[in-house]
């Protein structure tokens, strides 16, 4: 499937005919006229060094974010008189983060460049209370320190913490316990917790993983289970029913973080803008181009980096979830990263990638991981059932099997 339409006038090197102007982790292009190849390759660039510096407190499918990426090549068009794009990078929660607003040249002009400057503050203000409550890693964090509290009294928490757990259990009822973020104890007993084995590489010494026994097994899920925690909205508290309750937001904060990115932004009157966190999405409005956001999903291969299939997407998040990069061998078995939190072990089936699209990118990233744990068959009658645009790719002898709910083909790009 083509991406985009390439003009010739663009083939270039370098940000030849484009201005820019840098300000730490701001960077605003005015009518850019770049190399699409070159955009791609220095897209390619940055997620293929992200693994080499993962020292993140995500689940261990926040590798798979990667798997969902912006087509960048569609941020440049024929026509170079362009609205200004206002783009904010840095790092969070282990990862990195993309924000990018487009804002038309006459309005930019009328503003100086403190506004420019707050907005990437406050976006970085945004990213880095979210991770200050809810890291793992931190044990000074919010998060951190009720996992280490024993009590089983009501221990008063952030709103935003209330909120972020609140909407978790509301999906582990949803999905009948597929979705659980007590499932962290089961996760770092199959080896994939933190120091975490980001790659499976045939030119290297197979890593030896223990496997867990079944007394280890049973031990630990006397303390997993969403149904041993409850919440409370006022004022916002949360409640352990077992003392050593360990929860694990990693697979619904960055989307949590998103949203709350991409409210900021509307709520200062930005309509058009993408908001990209370690590969979970959510755009609104149009690109500089006028066109709509286009995003790629990356074919389940291992050590590649090419589109599978292209969506367009509106007022919409994306997140996808996959396991074919996070996994061990051993005497012969492959052991997915994936673990289902009813029996305590990984997936067996033959799932390798989930995309979901939805309004919020905090549902998308958590129905992802849940589909991830229901597999093809359960998990697409769920999200048929469910009305949820679900993009399924199953690992055959034959090579790949695609399907998606009848919802998601609106959203599929035309060639």
């Amino acid at each position: 499937m083509t991406p985009v339409a390439l003009c010739p006038e663009n083939f270039g090197s370098g940000y030849a005919g484009s201005e820019h102007r840098k300000n730490k982790n701001i960077e605003r292009t005015a009518r850019a006229r770049t190399h699409p190849a070159s955009v791609l390759a220095r897209s390619t660039n940055m997620f293929s060094t992200l693994g080499s510096t993962w020292k993140t407190w995500a689940h261990p499918r926040a590798l798979m974010a990667l798997i969902v990426f912006f087509v960048m090549v569609g941020l440049v068009g024929c026509d170079a008189r362009t609205p200004d794009t206002l783009h904010y990078t840095g790092t969070t929660m282990g990862t990195y983060y993309s924000v990018k607003v487009t804002e038309n040249l006459d309005d930019l002009e009328k503003k100086n460049n403190t506004h420019a400057k707050r907005l990437g503050k406050d976006i970085e203000r945004i990213l880095t209370e979210i991770d200050h409550g809810m890291s793992t890693y931190r044990t000074d964090s919010e998060l951190s320190l009720f996992n280490a509290n024993p009590g089983t009294d009501w221990y008063p928490v952030s709103r935003n913490l209330y909120e972020v757990v609140h909407e978790a259990l509301s999906i582990s009822h949803l999905t009948d316990g597929a979705f659980d973020i007590t499932v962290g104890p089961l996760v770092n007993l199959w080896g994939f917790g933190p120091p975490e084995k980001t790659d499976n590489k045939p030119d290297e010494k197979e890593e030896q993983h223990p496997i867990p026994s079944e007394m280890d097994l049973r031990a630990t899920m006397a303390r997993i289970g969403y149904r041993k925690l409850t919440t409370r909205a006022t004022p916002p508290a949360l409640r352990k029913h077992h003392p050593r309750l360990y929860l694990d937001l990693s697979a619904i904060a960055k989307g949590f973080a998103v949203d709350k990115v991409a409210e900021y932004l509307e709520g200062h009157g930005l309509g058009d803008y993408l908001v990209d966190i370690g590969g979970e999405l959510r755009v609104k409005g149009k690109k500089p181009t006028g066109e709509p956001w286009r995003v790629a999903i990356e074919k389940p291969v291992s050590g590649e980096r090419s589109i599978h299939r292209v969506i367009t997407v509106d007022d919409h998040a994306v997140a996808t979830s996959g396991d074919y990069r996070n996994f061990f061998d051993q005497d012969g078995k492959r052991y997915s990263h994936t673990i289902d939190p009813k029996t305590g072990k990984p997936v067996t089936h033959d799932l390798v990638s989930v995309t979901v699209v939805d309004r919020r990118a905090m549902r998308a990233d958590a129905l992802a991981t849940a589909l991830s744990v229901l597999g093809p068959k359960t998990g697409y009658a769920f999200a048929e059932r469910e009305n949820i645009p679900v993009w399924l790719i199953t690992k055959t002898a034959a090579g790949f099997r695609d399907r998606s709910t009848p919802v998601f083909a609106g959203f599929l790009a035309r060639e």
